[in-house]
């Protein structure tokens, strides 16, 4: 099992008035899942998620990843997990249009202090990995959507985290380019990656193992089968 949340509860101040966006969330993920968390907006599953990558705390409830307890964690801590334990893939990808995609990828390998030499080696090695082997020297604006969420990718896969978190990953590109990404996430999990993915399409959605719906805070788990039977 890689990650275990039980009774997550997740409660907001607006002014003096609490507002609960999770209600006793409880789930389980075993290492090499494919999971894919759906929702409508003003579900839940974005705080979920952040949740799950240490980007935020439940008020209540117990999380552990990898067998280590995440709830009481200073930031410290709760940023080295972020480093060495989760890649981040969003619908922007976030990279520095400065910068090379060897050079973007290289900057988590950065943050955790490794040698220049070793960085770009260890991001070379990524971006082969997504397919980008021959275009490591170009910056963003030289590259298309698709590759450009490619590049997003290797980064988060660059420092070997136990999991893979995904939001929205295929929102910002066309459709020849999303069905692409998805291979490439179907190719990583083949390969042992753990992927949590969070959208709203359901195409996107049945390339996962299992399937989660979240709505007003809560969910109920869809399998494979389930999918079948209601195809």
């Amino acid at each position: 099992m890689i990650l275990e949340l039980h009774n997550i509860d997740k409660t907001y101040l607006q002014g003096k008035m609490e507002v609960p966006v999770l209600k006793n969330i409880s789930l389980t993920v075993d290492e090499g899942e494919y999971v894919a968390i759906m929702g409508p907006s003003g579900s839940g599953k974005t705080t979920l998620m952040n949740i799950i990558g240490c980007l935020d705390l439940p008020t209540a409830g117990t999380y552990s990843l990898a067998g280590e307890n995440i709830i009481g964690s200073s930031e410290k801590k709760l940023s080295e997990i972020r480093l060495n334990s989760i890649g981040f893939v969003f619908q922007s990808f976030h990279l520095l249009p400065r910068q090379s995609a060897v050079e973007n990828v290289a900057l988590p390998l950065l943050y955790a202090g490794v040698s220049k030499r070793k960085r770009r080696e260890r991001a070379i090695r990524a971006l082969e990995r997504v397919g980008l082997g021959d275009r490591v020297d170009f910056k963003p604006n030289q590259l298309s959507g698709g590759q450009c969420q490619r590049v997003a990718i290797a980064r988060a896969i660059v420092n070997n985290p136990k999991i893979l978190l995904a939001d929205e990953p295929t929102g910002a590109l066309d459709s020849q380019s999303g069905a692409q990404i998805m291979e490439l996430f179907q190719t990583l999990n083949d390969e042992g990656v753990t992927v949590v993915m969070i959208t709203h399409d359901m195409d996107v959605a049945n390339h996962a193992k299992r399937i989660l719906h979240i709505r007003d805070g809560r969910f109920a788990e869809q399998t494979a089968l389930d999918r079948e039977v209601t195809a």
